[in-house]
């Protein structure tokens, strides 16, 4: 018996301690010599090989083409255990020493454990779902697993629009909560005026003390007019780092629970901290409350370990996107209040673009902005309080762009019409540079100042480029541009400066992506859910979206994850930092772009 056949790595985890001892059991080992056929086309396989030492490579019958090499603790033929014979040939390249699963018996484990079965399973997406089940297993954070559910929130306060505000007050008290829920009634003005919305205004302590001693209102005036609508709310039984997420990115510390159209909860922030050890609201919580930029430096400089946190608690790539893109827009615009002069803060919209435009950042990478003026605005400061942006953004962790893609930059600050004339000339020539400018423009997402402004430059850039086939070929064309980092026989290629994943898988998936949205007028920036969207619309297949999905998690997840280990910023993976599992995903990810970027070329009909 194998004493040495290592259990702990995925998919052999999951098989259960009796058919852990059954695959010991019935384990085989088999020597080859250098150039010894180990399996020849058209025959049957009665084993799985699982290698110990030596080198394989998967060869066509007339050794015309190579498929595939393999090593350490790699496995074949998986695909002839349930074809019945062998495709290709199978050569060992040196001494080699492989495990015998004979077939039987993992056809059997196959059959009896769904979770082994589906790492095997050609599916990304499915085969993903196991590997991250596999290494959250002993770290897994349980907030991520936690629900929002009767046992989370309380019950909710519900009172009735006409009740006077001196009565609500005394309930309040009674009651010992500091806000309730107003039933409106369906004749309320603001229910017509949003038909969509839930029924229910919030009132709290602030607004009534707000409303007797600011706006001088009665003592007996109905609560329903004083109560603030709509109010912001999560569904029973969605996931509580949801409900944080929510808080976190509209600065608040409550949310209505509904089910359905009827609000059954109120879950508060302190709830969720007593559930969360990451303590994001805090941090936001400062941001908030910064009144210079070296207090703003001072909760900036907390992101970084509250990266390391939530990665370390085995939280998903996309959450912690989610959430520190919410703290980022938060600190931006915390530094556009603090430089620009209040008066101004309607008439300009500051814009962040690229991974920031999409809500794909992590760590803090170069700064990427433009701003947007109101038409017929005269600023004669507007250039030095832009450089002095730029210097404050650069103290608080956000790199100068090489680029030059910043407010600092008077190609990046413009009026509103004067943006609109850019697009058009930018997408009438169509020169790379320009396409590159226009892809970025694509991804500008407003945080400070009036978002107002951005929406009329983005229909205009939307417009332009619906179904425009020509202008879409040049605009494509970079996705194409970079080579895939696989070698000849399908494996990752790597140099001593490392795999740059960005070029090689991150930007194919997501500047491609980015065209389909453009071509078919999809409003979504984020490229996860330009991809549900496009799969929902039947733009892409089920299994292509899934797949390109999964991909992009994983490169983003083991950029972070060296990121963070080796302390640099680079896109640069180390494939010697990386364990069997992820090789092999990332290998098979890397193939999926590769079809990708073979359906973008035939698409845009890009030949080169």
């Amino acid at each position: 018996m194998p004493d040495k056949f290592n259990m702990q790595s995925p998919p052999f985890d999951r098989l259960t301690e009796k058919q852990q001892h059954q695959l010991r059991s019935s384990l085989d080992v088999a020597y080859y010599r250098d150039n010894d056929v180990i399996l020849q086309p058209e025959r049957s396989c009665q084993h799985l090989h699982i290698l110990i030492k030596g080198a394989v490579e998967e060869r066509s019958t007339n050794d015309s083409e190579i498929f595939a090499h393999y090593a350490n603790d790699d496995m074949f033929d998986v695909r002839a255990l349930f074809d019945g014979e062998v495709r290709h040939q199978y050569i060992a390249l040196e001494d080699t020493l492989s495990y015998l699963l004979p077939k039987a018996i993992f056809i059997e484990l196959y059959e009896a454990n769904g979770q082994f079965a589906a790492y095997f399973d050609n599916n990304l997406k499915k085969r993903q779902v196991l590997i991250d089940a596999a290494q959250q297993q002993q770290n897994l954070a349980e907030f991520i697993l936690t629900k929002v559910d009767h046992s989370i929130y309380h019950p909710p306060m519900i009172l009735k629009p006409e009740q006077p505000l001196n009565e609500v007050t005394q309930q309040l008290k009674h009651n010992g909560v500091d806000s309730a829920l107003v039933r409106l009634s369906n004749d309320d003005p603001r229910l017509i005026e949003h038909p969509n919305s839930h029924p229910y205004a919030i009132v709290t302590r602030t607004n009534m003390l707000h409303a007797v001693m600011l706006e001088h209102c009665p003592l007996d005036a109905n609560i329903g007019k004083i109560a603030t609508f709509p109010v912001l709310h999560i569904d029973d039984g969605d996931f509580l780092f949801n409900a944080m997420i929510t808080m976190t990115r509209n600065k608040m510390k409550r949310l209505m629970v509904c089910d359905g159209k009827e609000a059954v909860g109120m879950l508060d922030m302190t709830q969720i901290l007593s559930a969360f050890s990451t303590h994001s609201h805090v941090l936001t919580l400062s941001i908030a409350r910064a009144s210079s930029v070296e207090e703003l430096a001072l909760a900036s400089n907390k992101q970084r370990q509250l990266v390391e946190s939530l990665l370390g608690n085995g939280i998903r790539t996309r959450f912690i996107m989610e959430l520190i893109s919410a703290v980022n827009e938060q600190i931006i615009e915390k530094a556009f209040e603090l430089v620009v002069p209040p008066a101004l803060h309607d008439h300009c919209c500051l814009i962040v673009l690229g991974s920031e435009g999409r809500g794909e950042q992590i760590l803090k990478t170069d700064q990427d902005n433009a701003l947007i003026l109101r038409d017929g605005l005269e600023w004669h400061y507007c250039q030095s309080v832009m450089n002095q942006l730029t210097h404050t953004l650069q103290q608080l962790g956000y790199p100068l762009c090489p680029g030059d893609v910043m407010v600092n930059n008077p190609k990046w600050v413009k009026s509103q019409q004067q943006w609109k004339d850019t697009v058009s000339r930018w997408v009438q020539s169509a020169k790379p540079e320009h396409v590159m400018d226009l892809a970025i423009m694509a991804d500008a997402h407003a945080v400070a100042g009036n978002e107002e402004l951005l929406k009329e430059v983005s229909e205009h850039l939307h417009g332009l480029m619906k179904n425009k086939m020509l202008v879409l070929q040049e605009f494509t064309r970079p996705a194409l541009q970079f080579s895939i980092p696989l070698t000849l026989f399908g494996n990752v290629k790597n140099n001593k400066e490392g795999l740059d994943i960005k070029q090689g898988g991150i930007f194919p998936i997501v500047h491609g992506i980015r065209a389909l949205s453009l071509e078919y007028g999809l409003d979504e920036k984020n490229t996860f859910d330009r991809i549900e969207k496009l799969q929902s619309n039947r733009i892409l297949e089920p299994e292509t979206a899934d797949n390109l999905a999964e991909a992009l998690k994983l490169f983003f997840k083991l950029r972070l994850s060296q990121q963070l280990s080796l302390h640099h910023s680079s896109n640069k993976i180390e494939l010697k930092q990386l364990d069997r599992t992820e090789r092999d995903l990332l290998r098979h990810s890397l193939h999926v772009v590769k079809k990708f970027k073979q359906f973008l070329g035939f698409h845009y009909q890009i030949r080169d």
